[in-house]
């Protein structure tokens, strides 16, 4: 069930690479990246309520609410920086460098969550990469 969800995330982002480059077009894009920040916290808060989930919160530690803040900060730093580079680049260069987060998040899962890298996974590293650095390099 998992890779069908990770199926749907790539899909859904690819939609948001191409629909973004459309609507970034004469708008600022620290501006574009709070309003589909908004889109996203309205939607992702409807689908709280709607499962009931909620009540939940109490639950949260102070730890967990710590990393999820940290999470939110870079991802907000990630989501400025790619409506920037994709209000100034190519869509087919930026997002290529975007998604080479697959590699760096790959290496801090082995460095600092204590993954066990598989000879597949350094291997399909070793390609995301050469094939950033074609499609870049073009």
């Amino acid at each position: 069930m998992w890779f069908i969800y990770a199926l749907l995330a790539a899909v859904f982002a690819a939609l948001t690479s191409i629909l973004a480059k459309v609507g970034i077009e004469g708008v600022n894009s620290n501006l574009a990246t709070a309003i589909r920040t908004a889109v996203v916290l309205v939607m992702a808060w409807g689908i709280v309520f709607i499962t009931g989930v909620q009540k939940e919160i109490t639950d949260i530690t102070k730890r967990s609410w710590m990393f999820l803040a940290l999470s939110g900060i870079a991802t907000g730093l990630s989501w400025l920086c790619y409506y920037k580079a994709l209000q100034i680049g190519d869509v087919s260069k930026v997002v290529p460098v975007d998604k080479f987060s697959v590699v760096i998040t790959m290496v801090l899962a082995f460095l600092v969550l204590r993954e066990a890298p598989t000879t597949n996974t350094v291997i399909g590293g070793i390609f995301i990469t050469i094939g950033t650095f074609i499609l870049i390099l073009r």
